[in-house]
């Protein structure tokens, strides 16, 4: 490349990453994929290395992409936070581990851990105590967010058995299935959907209301010892895990040791595994385990040199767009949703992808017969990364978003602010279906047998109106229904008998009161006990829970004083719906203070029903094994967890066991 277009060419690359360093780590919402952004990246490492004399100081070639936000306060971290370098095959792999063994001049192990894809944060655990927390910003200097990190379920605030002094490095992460609910849940209401579980933890992690942050579902996984002080130091990266894990600190538990030729051989292993995983990871980190030589290899400004970055290969994947079908959901809103030629993406096959909203079809300028690059956000929800106008033949046709439901024909409304088309009318039939949907769902009332063909059925035999018509359903009214026998109507009916004394925040979820959710559900719920009691609360008292912000005191408040809402809750009363009272964990039982993790399927409980059984009897469920793990509760198809306990001698117990111990309890 000539001279003056090389020249062209980095000054353009400058300006365009730093425009997408800030839309991906400061406002948390990148404008193009992980593997477009690699790309321009390591095209311009190529520039710089061909012509040096163009290079600038604060290229972000050499410099974490980050910065701290005005919003919260600066935290000047006491070990930088360093970035990982990138590698694309198993032979760059190799290569790295060559330069590590030329270096230290004697084969070496390596470790092999996924890369979650979350928000880097570094914590400061001081005699024992969670002092402080901080974003990565820049790898100097991050951003305080001890109040929102200490909301994160799982995450000690205290190390009863370690007294000095901790520095830890991990991620915070959205697990997958949180993501699809928050989506779920924003879009219902008309909110901007995240592009990926990496931004929907970055932007609940930097919430200035804690409150908001408490709701978001967030989890962390710790890797890296940054400093520690007050014990012996690990001389191994395994060993430092196996630390950490014993302070019953939340480690990953899928990590691999062994020479590069036994690394590069799991690559392919881990492409498939990681559909399989509960979080969503964008790559494995190779670290050299040996700790004293890892740090006598030193690092570059931007990364160290022992160790690596491994990205998979983007999964992504062309089809057309045959057409864009609009649907309605519970709350109103109108969802535009592509239907695509059938494709195989990220380990299933897909035919529909949503489109979110009028804005997000217009931006990324997708139209009907379109080419267009499809994969799966999060591992989870099917998506349209972007059209491929090049391969346009003219007769495509640019989607227009209707003003009316497609359901009920009412007219629609597109509130300012907000991004969605909403449905006015509360009796549209597609919301009231979706919404006895989302009533009878596992997190709301959890109505076994009660699916969608069972519901529609009803609906269109006119048995049921609205979900509170479900509690008054006879034998009579199931049995002349297609393909139901007597014994599956009892069954039914079994289910809907259970449901009635299901706990009052279990209702609260399935109400489908907007921004109230599983957690907020609880919390409400443990501060009320009575729905009567939570039904006349006023603003303030709502806001007195702890948790509980603005946004979800008025929605309450509003939800509450509507007629139609009061009418529903007569009708589930006169149903014999009588939702029970939250139990406060035991103080003195027997199981007060034991720590429990659960794992497998179990015959006759959902692994929440044990969960929150074994919390009202005082004892506590963790996600992981240490040696201070009383029991470990085990179903079906139990995995390494099961492993982990029977190699430490924790106690294994059946489901039959657990419930003698409750009894006894």
């Amino acid at each position: 490349m000539a001279e003056n277009t090389a020249q062209q060419r980095m000054a353009y690359l400058y300006e365009e990453i730093a425009r997408l360093n800030r839309a991906y780590y400061d406002l948390d919402a990148p404008l193009v994929t992980d593997a477009e952004y690699d790309a321009l990246l390591r095209e311009l490492q190529a520039l710089e290395a061909e012509n040096p004399q163009f290079a600038r100081a604060d290229s972000p070639t050499q410099r974490v992409g980050g910065s701290s936000s005005a919003k919260f306060s600066q935290v000047e971290h006491e070990v930088p936070l360093l970035s990982l370098g990138n590698t694309f095959s198993g032979e760059e792999l190799a290569e790295f581990a060559a330069r590590c063994e030329k270096s230290a001049g004697q084969p070496l192990t390596y470790v092999l851990e996924p890369k979650i894809d979350g928000l880097t944060v570094a914590l400061t655990y001081e005699g024992g105590k969670l002092v402080q927390a901080a974003t990565r910003g820049n790898g100097s200097v991050g951003e305080n967010v001890l109040e929102n990190v200490l909301t994160i379920a799982g995450l000690p605030h205290n190390l009863p058995d370690f007294n000095g002094r901790l520095l830890v490095r991990g991620e915070v992460y959205m697990p997958k299935a949180a993501f699809a609910e928050l989506n779920e849940q924003r879009e219902e209401d008309g909110q901007t959907t995240f592009a990926n579980p990496r931004n929907a933890a970055a932007g609940s992690l930097r919430q200035l209301d804690s409150a908001v942050t408490a709701g978001r579902k967030l989890a962390v996984w710790l890797y890296d010892i940054l400093l520690l002080e007050g014990a012996e130091q690990p001389q191994t990266h395994q060993q430092a895990l196996q630390f950490l894990h014993s302070l019953c600190l939340p480690v990953i538990e899928e990590w691999l040791a062994g020479d590069i030729a036994t690394v590069v051989a799991a690559l392919e292993g881990w492409q498939q595994k990681r559909h399989k995983l509960a979080y969503d990871i964008d790559g494995l980190v190779l670290k050299v385990d040996d700790e004293q030589v890892r740090q006598s290899l030193g690092s570059t400004a931007k990364a160290p040199r022992g160790a690596v970055a491994y990205k998979f290969p983007a999964e992504a994947v062309e089809t057309t767009v045959l057409d864009i079908q609009v649907g309605v959901g519970r709350t109103g809103v109108l969802t535009p949703l592509a239907v695509v030629d059938p494709v195989w993406v990220a380990g299933s096959r897909i035919s529909k992808a949503t489109l979110h909203n009028e804005d997000n079809v217009a931006d990324k300028d997708i139209r009907i017969g379109d080419r267009v690059l499809l994969h799966k956000a999060g591992d989870v929800i099917p998506e349209i990364i972007k059209s491929l106008p090049e391969s346009r033949t003219g007769d495509e046709r640019i989607f227009v978003m209707p003003h009316n439901c497609p359901e009920c024909g009412s007219a629609a409304e597109r509130a300012e602010g907000e991004a969605a088309w909403r449905c006015l009318n509360p009796v549209c039939p597609a919301r009231i279906r979706e919404g006895i949907y989302h009533f009878v769902s596992r997190g709301a009332m959890n109505i076994e047998g009660m699916g969608p063909q069972l519901i529609n059925q009803l609906l269109e035999a006119g048995k049921i109106h609205d979900a509170a018509d479900i509690f008054l359903l006879t034998e009579e009214d199931l049995l002349p229904l297609p393909r139901m026998g007597q014994k599956s109507a009892q069954n039914v009916l079994q289910s809907i008998e259970t449901a009635r004394t299901r706990p009052l925040s279990a209702l609260l979820a399935a109400l489908g009161i907007p921004y109230v959710g599983g957690r907020a559900g609880q919390l409400l719920a443990a501060k009320f006990n009575d729905l009567q009691a939570l039904s006349t609360a006023k603003y303030e008292d709502l806001l007195a829970v702890e948790a509980i912000g603005k946004i979800i005191a008025g929605s309450v408040v509003k939800w509450f004083a509507d007629a139609d809402n009061q009418k529903l809750l007569q009708k589930l009363q006169a149903g014999g719906v009588r939702p029970q009272a939250e139990v406060a964990p035991k103080q003195d039982g027997l199981l007060n203070g034991k720590i429990f993790v659960l794992t497998g399927t179990l015959p006759s409980l959902t692994r929440e029903q044990a969960k929150a059984m074994l919390e009202a009897a005082g004892a506590k469920v963790t996600g992981s094994v240490s040696r201070k793990t009383d029991y470990v509760l085990a179903g079906e198809a139990a995995g390494s967890k099961l492993e982990k306990a029977q190699q430490l001698g924790v106690a294994v117990i059946t489901e039959a066991e657990m419930l003698a111990m409750l009894a006894e309890n």
